[in-house]
């Protein structure tokens, strides 16, 4: 079992290392031994997916197939159904099925049977090998009952994938059904058989007749049922039989025999799903006027999820409305007054959908459709809230709540003052009900924040105080009025005598931070906090100080940081814990305006409407230098904390743009304070006629305000390119970066406006703010605008650089620095990790070392990639498309003066290239050409040093291209042409023959 034990350390080995160690315990004499060697080939591919590897896996289990028992046989056929992805990646697919289909001529029924399963576990890449399919026909007719339920597998496997063997097989098929001679469990196998027969139309017309036809002739359940199942699937594939399969479907709503009932409700699922659009006029009435006639509840909650599905289709929205608005409102509203809660969820739900529609659609609903809603609901939160089973029921009815507050004003206030009610209650809920409630209210208070910044931008107007940062709480959010019941809940929870729950203190210091977004915390609310910290563990700690990073209370994050900063295990989490405490002091020295020391000893006195009168108020350079130092500092500590199998390269890049952004204000202050102590010299007047750059005589001040342009472009583009190399952030995220290049472009545009003739034109807005973390950046770039309207207004040639101008940029330094940064989620959480690893041929023996192409020939470059996903959902905000391969050759040659030089010793390809299950492959022909002029004026090679670069560039299914960051870099020589000597030495004795 030696090989067992180097198995076992596969992570340290390579691919060619670890299917050496399986290849010892194929040929093992125990066969044990070798079914566990079998067994490990499926992770053995999800490691090292490459085309190479799994071919030469493939034959050897081949081999071993043909060779084996059937013991092996079978888990070599458990061994291709789970290795479904990579199968096209055998290259050798001839060799494989020859050595499989070997034993298909065994004296064996039950070898026969495993060939004919593992044979159909392949078919997607052998569709068309037409000896198998005679092979699957004639098992068919075999005597062994075994033998024909594999081949009927096959059938089933072969008939998705293949035309021409769907076409062959359907009359075999269809008299097999209709024989007498076939058992009735083999029958009810074969006819799933006919659901992948629709490849051809006439072949899919021939099946529907067949089912239709059989439907009377065998009306026992179970045929009845796989009937239904496989005209409805079917008729998916062939949208043209949707509207008969809908009408066939309503006549068996009315089967006395409930498990038909139940397969007609589920063909109603998939046709609605698939093609609700082509349902039949009255098909949905029909549908409709079925539900109000079945007693029980659980049949009338299956019809109102096929109405749930069909609400997607505009179309059926449009008729709910119109023609269907009593026939609905009539089963909604007897759904919405019985005991069953499932249901009234689902009418409840069908409610919110349609009045979503018609407020998407700038649609007046009908009012009674919110007088039914608002008739019922508060009474089925209360049913619903305190009952465990019902926990499902009430999620549903809550989200209903949370949609219609975007929907009707006046339900939203009215939904949450229930909610406010409800968590300030004396009654102690259920865990998982309060944690739902708490949930909502974080997403009610999301939604108001957007409405309440909408308000403040259009009161904007009307501030006087022009350096006034923080907007203040405003009755705009009904989740901030209250506020205080939530902190009594929040003091409930954490009295209990069993102890807090962690979640639930969680969500609530969620809630609290988020409806005080972009304003100073009250002490009342850091006491809370306090004593929170105390009662809770380190991590539950730490997740406050995220979520208080996320929403821009950085004096909080700061204190939680640096407490729980000594008490981790491991150096990395401490460096990191280091940083997130070094940048939130920083972001508090910006933001009050005071020193973080003096912060924690007056934290009342450092509210942002009073610091400014503070007797220990820093300067603003004091402040910027020493935010720099910090972010330097939290830098550092990053990059303790990084390694190669986490490199923060996202957390890094965010922190050292954030200090870049600061240093470019620190250099503008720093102008307007040299403006006063150094006056333009005497020759200014005459520089600017010289350079016609009449903004020179302003002398120092000029150039430095421009070398801070240069700096803030520079800025701004590097936050692009972040943006484009986050391919696995949230929107939250992506729009916050968007946000906050957005505010780096207009200050940069502001200060051009000052110190340049002829400015660019001012950036626009293409982020409207979806999000409250953005919704507040976004203000506070309306707010820079307001000020930029206070420049002075000047003719185009008569610009002047003074101290009205100067206070313009400091009030907006003074903004931009005491308004709280919040945090991207994408610092602290990856949800959604995609990486893609690449194999390049040829590979040189060592990095260092060079690949030798022979003069005159091109490199031939091959691409190999694996797209690697990790955490539980791959693709949670977007999917890879296609990948972009760009490889760049460069010669690093000096050239001689006689060379032939080309355009350009740069050469770039491009190949666009889409990945199949995650693999990708592609090509390049690179042409390495450095030649001079021979003696007799002939091009000769010269040979030379190239720089092979590859870059992959990511595709979404949005056509956005994104910087996946992966670069590999290989050195190329190409020797001297051996002609070249020769040719000298022949041009020499010509030369002196002719004289």
């Amino acid at each position: 079992m030696s090989y067992l034990d180097n198995f076992f350390n596969e992570s340290e080995s390579d691919a060619n290392s670890v299917l050496t160690e399986l290849d010892k315990g194929l040929r093992s004499s125990k066969i044990g031994e070798q079914c566990e060697a079998i067994v490990r080939f499926p992770r053995l591919f999800e490691k090292y997916p490459f085309p190479i590897l799994i071919n030469s896996s493939f034959l050897k289990l081949g081999e071993f197939f043909r060779q084996g028992s059937n013991l092996v046989r079978l888990w070599i056929l458990k061994v291709c159904q789970q290795s479904e992805n990579h199968l096209d990646k055998i290259l050798s697919t001839d060799e494989f099925v020859k050595r499989i289909f070997v034993v298909i001529h065994s004296n064996d029924p039950v070898a026969r049977a495993i060939t004919l399963r593992t044979l159909g576990a392949v078919a997607r890449v052998i569709p068309e090998k037409v000896q198998i399919h005679h092979s699957i026909r004639r098992a068919l007719d075999s005597h062994d009952a075994v033998e024909v339920e594999a081949a009927i597998f096959a059938s089933s496997c072969f008939a998705a994938q293949s035309k021409t063997f769907s076409i062959s097989m359907c009359s075999k098929i269809g008299s097999m059904i209709e024989s007498l001679q076939t058992p009735v469990n083999m029958k009810l196998q074969l006819i799933p058989v006919l659901q992948h027969m629709h490849h051809d139309a006439k072949t899919a017309a021939l099946v529907k007749t067949l089912c239709l036809n059989l439907l009377p002739k065998y009306p026992a359940e179970s045929f009845v049922i796989a009937i239904l199942d496989s005209l409805t699937k079917l008729s998916c594939n062939m949208l043209i039989n949707v509207p008969d399969q809908v009408e066939l479907c309503l006549k068996y709503l009315r089967d006395p025999r409930k498990k038909v009932r139940y397969q007609a409700f589920c063909s109603f699922m998939s046709l609605a799903k698939e093609g609700g659009n082509l349902w039949p006029k009255g098909a949905l009435t029909g549908l409709i006027v079925s539900a109000k006639d079945y007693d029980e509840a659980s049949e009338k909650s299956f019809v109102l999820r096929v109405i749930l599905q069909l609400i997607e289709c505009p179309i059926i929205c449009h008729s709910l409305i119109n023609e269907e608005q009593h026939n609905i409102l009539e089963l909604c509203s007897s759904c919405l007054v019985i005991e069953n809660q499932t249901t009234a969820s689902h009418s409840l739900a069908i409610l919110t959908e349609i009045l979503k529609f018609c407020h998407k659609e700038l649609i007046k609903p009908p009012p009674i459709f919110m007088d039914l809603i608002n008739l019922h609901y508060e009474s089925l939160i209360h049913i619903t809230l305190g009952k465990e089973n019902f926990t499902k029921e009430l999620k549903r009815f809550l989200i209903c709540g949370v949609s219609l507050s975007g929907v009707d004003e006046e339900f939203s206030e009215d939904f949450v003052q229930m909610m406010g009610d409800l968590l300030s209650d004396d009654v102690v809920y259920p865990t998982k009900h309060t944690f739902l409630m708490c949930e909502t209210l974080a997403a009610l208070c999301s939604k108001f924040h957007l409405k309440r910044f909408e308000v403040i931008d259009q009161e904007v107007m009307e501030i006087d105080d022009e350096s006034d940062v923080a907007p203040p709480i405003k009755k705009t959010n009904p989740v901030t009025e209250k506020l205080g019941q939530i902190l009594k809940k929040f003091e409930s929870i954490l009295n209990r005598p069993g102890g807090a729950n962690e979640n639930l203190v969680e969500i609530l210091s969620a809630v609290i931070l988020q409806s005080i977004i972009g304003c100073f915390m009250p002490q009342i609310i850091l006491d809370h906090f306090e004593k929170a910290l105390k009662m809770t563990n380190c991590w539950t700690n730490y997740r406050i100080a995220r979520t208080a990073s996320r929403y821009g209370q950085h004096f909080l994050a700061a204190k939680i940081y640096s407490k729980i900063s000594n008490h981790t295990s491991l150096d990395k989490y401490h460096f990191f814990l280091v940083s997130l405490t070094q940048m939130a002091k920083a972001e508090c020295i910006l933001n009050f305006g005071l020193e973080y020391d003096v912060i924690c000893q007056d934290y009342q006195m450092s509210d942002p409407q009073f610091s400014k009168n503070h007797p220990k108020l820093i300067p603003i350079i004091d402040r910027l230098e020493e935010g720099i130092n910090l972010y330097c500092k939290a830098l550092a500590s990053l990059r303790a904390c990084s390694s190669p199998n986490c490199p923060l390269t996202f957390q890094l890049e965010f922190v050292k743009l954030r200090g870049q952004f600061l240093q470019s204000l620190f250099g503008v202050v720093t102008a307007k304070n040299a403006q006063t102590i150094v006056p333009p010299p005497g020759i200014a007047a005459s520089l600017a006629q010289n350079s016609r750059d009449y903004l020179q005589k302003f002398g120092h001040i000029t150039n430095q305000l421009r070398k801070v342009v240069k700096n803030i472009k520079a800025c701004d583009d590097s936050y692009a390119k972040l943006f484009k190399s986050s391919f696995d952030a949230d929107p939250t995220t992506l729009e916050f970066l968007e946000a906050t290049q957005y505010e780096i472009a207009l200050f940069g545009n502001i200060v051009e406006s000052i110190c340049y003739a002829t400015p660019s034109d001012p950036p626009s807005a293409s982020v409207g703010g979806k999000y409250p973390e953005t919704k507040f950046l976004m203000y506070i770039c309306n707010r820079m605008n307001l000020l930029a309207k206070h420049l002075p207004q000047e003719a185009q040639n008569a610009k002047t650089i003074s101290n009205k101008h100067m206070e313009v940029i400091m009030n907006e330094i003074e903004l931009i620095t005491k308004s709280p940064i919040c945090m991207p989620r994408f610092f602290f959480q990856v949800l959604q990790s995609t990486q893609i690893k690449l194999s390049i041929t040829p590979q040189p023996k060592s990095a260092s070392e060079a690949i030798t192409v022979q003069s005159g020939s091109n490199l031939v470059f091959k691409v190999e990639g694996v797209i690697q996903h990790c955490g539980k959902c791959p693709s949670l905000y977007r999917s890879i498309e296609s990948v972009q391969l760009s490889l760049t050759s460069l010669l690093t040659t000096p050239r001689s003066n006689n060379d032939i030089k080309p355009v350009n010793d740069t050469l770039t390809l491009t190949q666009t290239v889409k990945p199949h299950r995650d693999f990708l492959s592609g090509s390049f022909l690179v042409p390495l050409n450095n030649t001079q002029m021979g003696p007799l004026g002939a091009p000769i090679s010269v040979g030379g040093q190239w720089q092979v670069t590859l870059e992959t560039f990511v595709i979404d299914e949005q056509g956005c291209v994104w910087s996946s960051g992966t670069k590999n870099t290989l050195l190329v020589r190409v020797p001297e042409d051996p002609t070249k000597n020769q040719g000298n030495v022949a041009g020499g004795s010509n030369l002196n023959r002719r004289f």
